[in-house]
């Protein structure tokens, strides 16, 4: 096979995936481990791809950031499985603060017979928290339209008001080394001073969330519990060295 054409199917594995194994390439082209670790220094030169331990992932400029209804679609079917999931953690009565984001989002269902009371700083969270009849407390602050999320002082010192049996967070990436990123450094603020607030805190991230960093640091990796969904063993395995990880399969 051409170097070309494998480059191209390791292209397309990476359109599908996001992250993909040297195991996944070698049994889409037969090459051997050492050709593809080659194929992958050339296409990380050229900035098709970020190499990461074991494989490849796809290269996103770290103050990239999507609007609502880009990453509404995304993975939907495992945002709501790892809702679902968190859900459960939450008691009856619980005080909770709800982060602005999409995984967030599609935790509101699962909370409607919960009695809780939650605090949000995300605008499109305001539909779904009536219609599910959940008392709830909106944060002041500037409106960033890109993402509906109010940040600036104002949030912060809002939320200040309020101490949190839990919060939920969501992130752009969460990494070993790097903890949970963001690309916005107001918002990983906004995110940072909740989790400092709450008893215990979880962030809610669908796996092509792993090993990528964004611009700005929200907390380390040890900060807040991960729940997540189709991590590989081997990341699994390293990752709960450092936090716990709640594991799912779609």
């Amino acid at each position: 096979m051409l170097t070309t054409e494998r480059h191209e199917i390791i292209l397309n594995l990476l359109k599908e995936k996001q992250t993909i194994t040297i195991q996944d390439i070698s049994d889409a082209t037969s090459a051997s481990q050492s050709t593809i670790r080659r194929d992958l220094t050339d296409l990380e030169k050229l900035d098709k791809l970020e190499r990461i331990h074991g494989g490849a992932t796809l290269s996103e400029r770290k103050l990239q950031e999507y609007s609502i209804s880009e990453k509404s679609a995304k993975n939907l079917q495992e945002k709501i499985n790892i809702a679902k999931y968190a859900a459960s953690l939450v008691k009856k009565g619980d005080c909770i603060f709800l982060d602005a984001g999409t995984t967030t989002l599609q935790l509101i269902p699962f909370l409607q017979d919960k009695e809780v009371v939650v605090v949000t700083n995300g605008l499109t969270h305001l539909d779904s928290l009536i219609e599910h009849g959940i008392q709830t407390y909106l944060t002041g602050g500037f409106i960033k339209v890109k993402t509906s999320a109010l940040i600036g002082p104002q949030t912060i010192q809002s939320l200040k008001s309020y101490r949190f049996d839990k919060c939920f967070l969501g992130v752009n990436g969460f990494h070993e080394d790097y903890g949970y990123t963001t690309p916005d450094p107001e918002e990983a603020s906004i995110k940072h001073t909740a989790f400092t607030l709450a008893k215990n805190a979880y962030v809610l991230a669908d796996h092509s969330k792993h090993n990528k960093v964004s611009f700005a640091k929200i907390c380390e990796l040890q900060d807040a519990e991960i729940i997540t969904s189709d991590i590989n063993e081997e990341d699994l395995a390293k990752l709960s060295k450092i936090t716990t990880v709640k594991g799912l399969s779609s």
